[in-house]
């Protein structure tokens, strides 16, 4: 058991018992109360009725009337007590001192219902007679009194009654209360322990514990803490087969610069100064390669750590676009291609300006590269005024992408089929620009067109939108 467990238990029984012996003592309270508020004298209408009567006898008929109706009223088993200043009652029975008390605190009560069922009258032989009925009974004995009949319980001079404390419903309440605790409390600990299990393992590397199996009979906060632990190590799974499938994706794509590097130093140290000029070009052309692909994986490295930098700048995207355009023509003119823009979209965009456009140049270049000789390249604005989103669509006239691996080709280090035998890229630049898109809550996709080509659409949310004339950019 650990500490968990007895800390549970410990706060949930002190709980219990407090709760337990609370109660007990407001049932003791209450049951000691409810004795002192029982009366022993008869409150009944009719018995109020029968003490009038009496103390009427009493006063016109004398104390041997009185002594009759006593009499007849025994036969009918109704006790009526008549007793003196020196409390002896007039048919010489037993009579309790307490019932004799109360019988004198109702008659000096104040209310009225309470002063009726009690008489005292002055008799003509000088003495003064307190008459009262005592409460019925279902006990009888035999009383010690003259003329037939039994004497109710009162008269037993019983003494004073213990008064019990309830100790056996506190004692059951109190083992009940110690038994709840521990089964809440293990409740309560059982799954946390399986946590504390998980969360060690987790930290020693070993990400294949599920806390599902074990807390599917739960369906409380436990539970849920439990299958969030769940989804936290299939995601670090995913990030760590990730990282190693980048590191070996990487090593592979240097391995084989850093192999014609190292030929063409060998080369360049036989080789005659009539070569030479050419083998350095060939170093010079695999160092840039090089470090174009650790300037992608640097910025990779970045978005996958979240710190893409200050994403808070308002970002004019149509001279930026137009700026794009404009830089990339004389590629595309190079290799007799062509370029047109149809952009509208004189709006701001909140991020980094320099992660935007490279996402986006990146997109456009991607096209330019891989669209057929004598072909244009479009680029199209479209504004969502309800919506406030912009959608930019970038159309090449290249090969397309199989269908089922257009969700692919956001990928890290992924080329298609159709263009890997003949592509020198990396297979980063459009990985980099659906991580840059995401950071500026925005998404990507791709898709083929009907004539043929790619169609990459990239939608962004903007925040200022201030139409103009829309320009046309062709090169």
């Amino acid at each position: 058991m650990g500490r968990l467990f007895w800390k549970f238990f410990f706060f949930i029984a002190i709980a219990q018992i407090t709760a337990t012996f609370g109660v007990g003592v407001l049932f003791w309270v209450e049951n000691l109360e409810r004795n002192n508020r029982n009366s022993e004298i008869d409150l009944s209408p009719p018995a109020s009725f029968m003490i009038r009567s009496a103390a009427a006898t009493l006063q016109f008929g004398g104390a041997e009337a009185l002594r009759s109706l006593i009499n007849e009223g025994r036969q009918h088993r109704l006790q009526l007590y008549a007793v003196d200043e020196d409390n002896k009652d007039l048919m010489g029975r037993e009579v309790s001192p307490k019932l004799v008390e109360e019988a004198r605190a109702l008659l000096r009560t104040e209310r009225e219902r309470d002063r009726r069922v009690v008489e005292l009258v002055r008799a003509a032989n000088g003495h003064s007679y307190l008459m009262f009925i005592p409460a019925p009974s279902d006990e009888f004995a035999p009383g010690p009194g003259p003329g037939p009949g039994r004497e109710p319980r009162h008269m037993r001079d019983r003494g004073p009654q213990p008064l019990f404390f309830p100790s056996m419903p506190i004692a059951v309440a109190l083992v009940a209360s110690l038994v709840f605790a521990l089964l809440l409390a293990w409740y309560f600990s059982y799954p946390i322990r399986h946590l504390k299990n998980a969360f060690n393992q987790a930290a020693s590397g070993n990400l294949d514990l599920e806390l599902e199996p074990v807390m599917s009979s739960r369906s409380d906060e436990l539970a849920d803490l439990g299958r969030d632990f769940d989804v936290m190590t299939a995601k670090l799974r995913t990030l760590m087969e990730s990282q190693r499938r980048l590191l070996h994706d990487v090593s592979h794509e240097l391995r084989s610069p850093i192999a014609r590097l190292q030929m063409a130093i060998g080369l360049a140290r036989v080789q005659d100064k009539d070569k030479l000029d050419l083998t350095l070009e060939r170093i010079e052309r695999e160092s840039v390669r090089m470090d174009k692909l650790v300037g992608e994986l640097l910025t990779l490295s970045r978005l996958e750590a979240n710190v893409p930098g200050s994403m808070e700048e308002p970002i004019a995207i149509q001279p930026m676009l137009a700026d794009m355009i404009n830089d990339a023509s004389f590629e595309a003119g190079a290799n007799g291609k062509h370029i047109e823009g149809h952009i509208d979209c004189r709006v701001q965009i909140k991020g980094n300006p320099e992660l935007l456009y490279r996402a986006i140049e990146n997109v456009l270049r991607n096209a330019i590269k891989h669209t057929a000789a004598d072909t244009t390249v479009e680029l199209h604005t479209q504004l969502d005024e309800i919506n406030k989103l912009l959608h930019l669509s970038i159309l090449d006239r290249g090969p397309g992408v199989p269908e089922d691996e257009l969700n692919s080709i956001f990928e890290l280090f992924f080329r298609s089929s159709r263009t890997k035998s003949n592509s020198s890229g990396h297979g980063l630049g459009l990985s980099i620009a659906r991580r840059i898109i995401d950071a500026h809550s925005g998404f990507i996709r791709a898709a083929n067109r009907r004539d043929g080509g790619l169609r990459v659409d990239i939608t962004l949310p903007f925040m200022a939108d201030e139409p103009v004339k829309g320009q046309t950019l062709e090169s």
